[in-house]
């Protein structure tokens, strides 16, 4: 049963992560007439209409090697690496909750935290690729993380802690990441980080719950943006970081993880 619900997991992300960048590219293109009149997915390249079985999730994609059918231009491999990023942040969620000994606040817990992976691709991917993060869906973003902070309050309570212990660790954790941020833009003035990076960071804070694990979140992310970012520093020195998905990345890797991080600590 766990592994029919993993796969499933893996096949309904990599469905979700396809549909998140078609929508990214379909908002950030919203005045091409061409684009935004046709309701189904098109080539940028020649515009030509793509047939359901050139939208079928990474199949399609390497089937086709990353070129349009027609045109055989490169249609981009953001689309390829949303559909297996997605699929593979599922997979790893999916691998936090056993299906068949789960409690109702577990399940709770999953479906609050799969949706804020939700939100999060899209941020990841829209700031990827535009270097944007919507002020909306940061919000809903927000909302996902206390919400989450909620489900574990609840579960703490019915356990003996002192309030404490419910109040400080989502405080420091918030005040880690999303304070982090918040500092870095003001005193930057925007040049070093955006000026969502900090919402995204609340979100993310809220939801990881322990300031230890903000830790690992970031520097996790701050190690992923060097690597990743470094050969383009050396070819252009003013080259701009998008955290966004770095961020993300880190919170799925650290949120699977949290157990096996805290007992390390502790």
């Amino acid at each position: 049963m766990q592994i029919l619900f993993l796969i499933f997991l893996f096949v309904v992300g990599a469905c979700i992560g396809s549909f998140l960048c078609c929508t990214v590219r379909r908002i950030h293109l919203r005045n091409d007439k061409r684009i935004s009149s046709n309701k189904r997915s098109v080539c940028l390249s020649c515009h030509y209409q793509l047939k359901w079985y050139d939208n079928l999730p990474i199949i399609s994609w390497l089937l086709l090697r990353g070129k349009c059918r027609k045109c055989h231009q490169k249609i981009g491999i953001a689309e390829f690496l949303s559909e297996i990023a997605v699929a593979a942040a599922f997979l790893a969620i999916g691998t936090t909750i056993n299906v068949e000994t789960a409690d109702v606040i577990s399940w709770l817990i999953f479906i609050a935290v799969i949706s804020l992976v939700i939100v999060l691709s899209f941020l990841a991917i829209f700031d990827g690729l535009y270097g944007e993060l919507p002020v909306a869906c940061l919000i809903v973003s927000i909302v996902f993380g206390f919400i989450i902070l909620g489900l574990r309050e609840y579960t703490m309570i019915m356990s003996p802690h002192q309030i404490s212990e419910l109040i400080l660790p989502p405080f420091l954790s918030v005040l880690l990441l999303g304070g982090l941020y918040l500092l870095l833009y003001l005193i930057s003035k925007g040049k070093w980080v955006g000026d969502g990076d900090w919402l995204l960071g609340t979100s993310i804070g809220l939801a990881i719950f322990s300031p230890w694990l903000a830790v690992f979140i970031l520097c996790i992310s701050n190690t992923l943006a060097f690597l990743f970012m470094l050969p383009r520093f050396i070819k252009h020195r003013h080259q701009k970081i998008y955290f966004g998905p770095f961020l993300v990345i880190a919170f799925v890797i650290v949120y699977c993880l949290s157990d096996q991080l805290l007992s390390f600590i502790i």
